[in-house]
């Protein structure tokens, strides 16, 4: 292994077009005035953890399918604005999107365009392989392309994590991802019992670490065995939107991991990276700088 990269990103590149609306679920009209604007911007799941990493300081490196299309040169735009390394496999589909609807008090439904991806969708295994070999660490999004190539990424020996966002807990698409990686995201909005998910993944997988996120209740961590809660940190500003919190948390906590730092710690960058996240606007995507997020975490724990 080169250790040329820190983290390999695969999957999950696409856009969003946000629209706020004034209340969530949204109730039937014929039409509705949106005086904020609709607007269309690059950055999905695996567009806002790389761009988390990258904002601390680490060597990052995207891998994913894009089209030919407006959308895939706005992913493309913003990994070039970022100076994060992207490898764009074509994909004739056309690159992914969704709208976001955005309520007053951050919260968000998304619709997604699955036009656009395929159960049969395929990264290369050769691209995979060698930039999987070159990398200290491979952070895998949820998606069809990236359970095929779950196989090459356990051999090559690399660390995998992975985020299952609002898994059930019984949804047979998300085991091959939880049973595969050895650091685990999953959010616990969907978990009738979290802890008894948490220890299920690491009991029956790979996990040595998981990590359950609780929105303003902060999250559980499940390290050597014991499960800890994770206070929530408090955002340095009002919340305006919840989108890519939970990839904010991922990145800052792999940044600790690979620095070396304990379980808790990688969890307090996490809190502290997800609460700026909610502070940023849906319409924008930005990321906490390790010097901020360092500062923070001094500050909070004194």
């Amino acid at each position: 292994m080169s250790g040329g990269i820190d983290v390999l990103v695969l999957g999950g590149a696409g856009v969003d077009t946000i629209v706020y609306v004034p209340e969530l679920p949204l109730p039937y009209a014929d039409s509705y005035m949106i005086d904020s604007g609709i607007r269309t911007r690059a950055g999905q799941t695996g567009d806002f953890v790389a761009l988390g990493l990258g904002a601390l300081g680490l060597r990052t490196h995207h891998l994913d399918l894009l089209g030919d299309d407006p959308e895939g040169d706005l992913v493309r735009a913003l990994h070039r604005d970022r100076g994060i390394a992207l490898t764009a496999v074509p994909q004739p589909a056309g690159t992914k999107r969704a709208v976001n609807l955005v309520g007053p008090d951050g919260r968000r439904l998304s619709l997604y365009d699955t036009s656009r991806a395929h159960a049969d969708d395929r990264l290369p295994e050769a691209t995979v392989r060698t930039l999987a070999e070159s990398s200290r660490h491979v952070h895998v999004s949820l998606t069809h392309p990236c359970a095929h190539a779950l196989p090459v990424l356990r051999e090559t020996g690399v660390p995998l994590s992975t985020d299952l966002h609002d898994w059930d807990g019984e949804n047979a698409y998300h085991e091959p991802f939880a049973l595969a990686a050895d650091i685990v995201f999953v959010s616990a909005a969907a978990l009738t019992d979290p802890e008894r998910t948490m220890r299920r993944i690491a009991e029956r997988g790979r996990a040595r670490l998981v990590v359950a996120t609780a929105g303003a209740e902060g999250a559980y961590l499940l390290a050597d065995g014991d499960l800890t809660r994770v206070p929530a940190v408090a955002p340095p500003a009002p919340v305006v939107d919840s989108n890519g919190a939970g990839d904010a948390f991922a990145a800052a906590f792999l940044f600790g991991h690979l620095g070396g730092e304990p379980p808790h710690r990688c969890a307090l960058y996490g809190a502290i990276a997800g609460a700026h996240a909610c502070t940023v606007p849906s319409t924008e995507a930005d990321a906490i700088g390790r010097r901020e997020l360092l500062a923070r975490a001094a500050a909070t724990t004194g």
